[in-house]
């Protein structure tokens, strides 16, 4: 059994444990607000963005010569996988719950006999896939500087996507994302990007639209816009993601600590108890004895 002093240690750790993870609750809670905000506000833009470009993929006239972002190159035997994480943890399972999702996707890749190559946005995605695809991981790029997501970041990430495909290192780009709904609730996200998936964002409106100048100059400049626009929404959402994550991982360990205190107060009380009443046993039984 631990000595009184012991648990007295115990019992202030604990309690000064627990005063950090509830700050941490306050301070994720007070960002959470304003990521929500931006993360929701960026959706409706992003998907617009994907039902325009889809709409003028279908009035291109020479299909054979349409932008290889849009129509690809005509194989898919590389991928090229951008993880998006955090640089920071202590945000429960927000992490973890990417990997797996990535990794299944890695897992499918191989046993289809494709190439896998690996961006890491992040630097907690890069400490958990280095050491089992760390000759697969080509680039890893964080952004512990910068507070709160921008485009400019983005765009950093989108144009060296782009270059990599020009130079033909890669036949298909999929991110990989945690899409926040609530605090408790972020679901990993896999979104292809290059060539562009037409199946989930189809607007499914049939209106038909008259563009100046012709379809193909306008996605000449559109497609690279895009695909920023895309690693912009997908860092939005992991903020926010984040965010909440962390905000519900702090709660649950300051419940914890609350927990582990009456715990060890009991246990302290008893050990004390017990200890004068040793004392008093020992006292008495002195006193019989003259």
């Amino acid at each position: 059994m631990a000595s009184l002093d012991d648990l007295k240690k115990r019992i202030a750790s604990v309690k000064s444990t627990q005063k950090i993870t509830k700050a941490m609750k306050m301070v994720a809670a007070a960002k959470l607000r304003r990521a929500q905000e931006s993360a929701e506000k960026g959706r409706p833009y992003s998907i617009k963005m994907n039902n325009i470009i889809l709409n003028l993929s279908g009035g291109i006239s020479d299909k054979e010569n349409a932008p290889k972002l849009l129509s690809g190159t005509g194989n898919d035997q590389v991928h090229l996988c951008v993880i998006m994480t955090s640089d920071r943890g202590l945000c429960g399972g927000f992490n973890s719950n990417i990997i797996k999702k990535a990794k299944s996707f890695f897992s499918k890749i191989s046993n289809e006999g494709k190439e896998l190559k690996i961006i890491t946005v992040g630097s907690k995605g890069n400490d958990q896939l280095k050491r089992v695809y760390g000759k697969k991981i080509i680039e890893n790029i964080s952004f512990k500087e910068s507070k709160n997501p921008n485009y400019f970041d983005a765009d950093k990430v989108g144009k060296k996507i782009i270059e990599k495909f020009e130079a033909g290192e890669f036949d298909v780009c999929t991110i990989f994302y945690n899409q926040f709904k609530n605090v408790i609730t972020q679901i990993p996200q896999a979104q292809q990007i290059i060539p562009l998936n037409n199946v989930e964002d189809k607007d499914s409106s049939d209106e038909s639209y008259e563009f100046e100048p012709d379809e193909d100059e306008i996605l000449s400049n559109l497609l690279p816009k895009n695909i920023s626009t895309q690693i912009f929404r997908a860092m939005l959402e992991n903020s926010a993601s984040e965010q909440g994550s962390r905000m519900s991982a702090m709660d649950n360990a300051t419940r914890n600590a609350g927990e582990m205190v009456d715990k060890l107060t009991i246990e302290y009380n008893r050990s004390r108890q017990a200890a004068i009443t040793k004392e008093l046993i020992e006292i008495i039984s002195g006193a019989e004895s003259l």
